[in-house]
């Protein structure tokens, strides 16, 4: 397998990630829905008064983050579906166009990397204090999605053999 090929079928492997998870969370609306409504009371923490003035209570702010999270994660399934295309269409060709249609996918992957990384690490976990959940603590998940995005993210932004070299140099 080429390592075009690779790199086309792990932004696609993405893809299906983002797909799976937001059509997941779309039909099965009220399972997720309770993990973004407590992480944002922040009910299941350690409730230390120096942190919980950044609860949350507003059901409507619930609603509005929950709907957030899925558009972003539609939103990245769509970019990687977009780049992974992309890239399938050209993957015969230049590498200087390859690399240029590298930029739908990196786009897609980039913010797939920012929803868990700081979506759900740093704000959930930071600012909410997620990690103090024994229950609807996220983290463990986040940093799986982190690894798989980031690895393909890496493969995808790096250099096919030969390129950036000039032609005739050893």
């Amino acid at each position: 397998m080429s390592a075009r090929v690779s790199r086309i079928l792990l932004l696609a492997a993405v893809a299906v990630f983002f797909t799976l998870v937001a059509l997941g969370n779309l039909t099965d609306y009220g399972s997720n829905f309770a993990f973004v409504q407590h992480v944002l009371t922040m009910d299941t923490t350690f409730r230390s008064p120096a942190l919980m003035w950044r609860a949350i209570d507003a059901p409507a702010a619930h609603h509005a983050a929950y709907a957030l999270i899925i558009a972003w994660q539609a939103g990245t399934a769509a970019l990687c579906w977009w780049g992974a295309w992309r890239l399938w269409r050209v993957r015969t060709l230049d590498p200087d166009i390859f690399e240029r249609e590298k930029r739908a996918g990196i786009a897609g992957l980039t913010v797939g990397f920012l929803l868990y990384g700081v979506g759900f690490i740093g704000v959930g976990g930071e600012w909410f204090a997620m990690w103090q959940s024994q229950t609807w603590n996220g983290q463990r998940s986040a940093a799986i999605f982190l690894t798989l995005i980031g690895l393909a993210l890496l493969h995808l932004c790096g250099a096919e053999r030969g390129q950036g070299q000039e032609q005739g140099q050893a």
